[in-house]
């Protein structure tokens, strides 16, 4: 398995998809129940080949990635061979950046010495899917890229 199997509830979303999966796999309803009660381990199998298309799927549709801790964001750009980053830190240990009040002492102290940003680059051809997949397992979240985008204008003016 590439990646994790879907949990119980992301497999009930994606229901209507795992029905036409198994047909794919010339599987109906009754031959399904009948994999499920008597050979589980088949199932399972499955379960997870499921699980790898929809996350691969998922991946390969990943442009921006954020993960917040309570000193640091690391903010992502994917594109199909790299990914970019920026990760800010503070040295003031009273900020959380994970509360709206750290957001805003960092947008007020950006340019201050309690804030460090760094730029990176990241050659990830090799696996992209698995090397994103990797950060969201970690804590980190999808996202559209409006705070990447913000501070690469910030940063580059």
């Amino acid at each position: 398995m590439k990646y994790a199997r879907l949990t119980k509830e992301q497999l009930e979303e994606l229901h209507p998809e795992f029905i036409t999966f198994l047909a794919t796999q010339s599987i109906d309803k009754k031959e399904w129940d009948e994999i499920k009660t008597n050979k589980p381990e088949v199932a399972e199998q499955e379960i997870d080949i499921f699980s790898d298309l929809i996350w691969d799927k998922a991946m390969t549709n990943v442009s921006f990635i954020d993960h917040f801790s309570a000193n640091y964001i690391f903010l992502f750009k994917c594109e199909a061979s790299l990914v970019y980053s920026y990760v800010i830190n503070t040295s003031n240990e009273s900020v959380n950046f994970l509360s709206s009040e750290g957001i805003q002492w960092l947008s007020e102290n950006m340019f201050s010495d309690e804030v460090e940003i760094q730029r990176g680059k990241k050659d990830i051809s090799n696996d992209r899917n698995g090397a994103l997949f990797a950060i969201i397992k970690q804590g980190g979240i999808i996202s559209k890229g409006e705070l990447f985008n913000k501070f690469d204008r910030l940063l580059n003016q």
